[in-house]
């Protein structure tokens, strides 16, 4: 049978680790699961939320996808964060995207790439929203992570903008939205200073931009 073996041998040992480390830890991480994050990223193989911020498991609540993106039309994305919200009560929903991401490349691209050159269509009107501004950085690579950011900062007005933030923000539950990046080259977050908790203050910062 094609039952992958090693991975199944590298998940014993991770259990066994985590078991000798934290006696207890599976059976107390299966009754319960309180995190105080929800962790919406691209699905890029190379940016594991849990490690890169250091937190075990049942600690961040996850939504990935394609180059991180939060539309009003996507429900899984948006039933995620209503569970993170409504049950599981988070206090923080981080976006976080990464330099060098290769959906925010493709996006400017001709290929096309059927079902995914649809998704990121959304990437190309972010890029479309800030012309000007970009068209001014003369290095590719420059301008491709200053649309990784714009990008973030952009889904970031998205999350915020959604009902479910918005309920939450109305009956003042304590709930902040933030917007970080991830530096494949050196493994390092950087905050884009996005920071929103509260409908007044999202309106003040997005009126600026």
């Amino acid at each position: 049978m094609r039952t992958l073996k090693h991975l199944f041998e590298k998940n014993k040992a991770w259990a066994e680790k985590i078991s000798s480390a934290q006696p207890g830890f599976f059976k107390e991480l299966s009754q319960q699961q309180f995190p105080e994050y929800l962790w919406i990223g691209c699905s890029d193989s190379r940016v594991p939320a849990n490690e890169i911020v250091g937190l075990q498991p049942g600690e961040l609540f996850v939504h990935r996808n394609v180059a991180n993106i939060v539309i009003h039309t996507d429900f899984n994305c948006l039933s995620v964060i209503e569970y993170a919200v409504e049950v599981l009560r988070v206090k923080n929903i981080i976006v976080c995207g990464h330099y060098g991401c290769g959906g925010v490349k493709a996006s400017l691209k001709d290929n096309q790439l059927s079902i995914s050159d649809n998704w990121l269509r959304h990437i190309r009107e972010i890029a479309q929203k800030h012309e000007t501004e970009l068209s001014q950085i003369k290095i590719e690579s420059e301008r491709m992570d200053r649309l990784c950011e714009l990008n973030i900062i952009e889904q970031v007005h998205n999350v915020c903008n959604t009902t479910i933030v918005e309920k939450a923000w109305s009956r003042n539950q304590p709930l902040a939205v933030h917007g970080w990046i991830y530096g494949l080259t050196d493994g390092l977050l950087h905050d884009l200073n996005v920071c929103t908790s509260s409908a007044e203050e999202m309106k003040t910062y997005f009126e600026r931009k």
